[in-house]
């Protein structure tokens, strides 16, 4: 497999309660060993607000 073929991932953190401070997220380091396991890289991660067109906006953004 050549670094073009390589399958990578990005995950989305969706939350206000994680921006603001008030919940940690616990998921992202659970999900990028798993994925390393699996030998996919976790290439980026995004937190954003709870709010539709952000969420559209970055999963059109990170599926590409």
């Amino acid at each position: 497999m050549t670094e073009n073929d390589a399958v990578t991932a990005a995950v989305v953190v969706i939350g206000n309660e994680v921006l603001s401070g008030r919940t940690q997220d616990v998921n992202v380091q659970f999900l990028a060993l798993g994925l390393g396991e699996l030998g996919i890289s976790l290439d980026e991660v995004r937190i954003i607000a709870d709010v539709e067109d952000e969420i559209v906006s970055a999963v059109n953004l990170l599926r590409d």
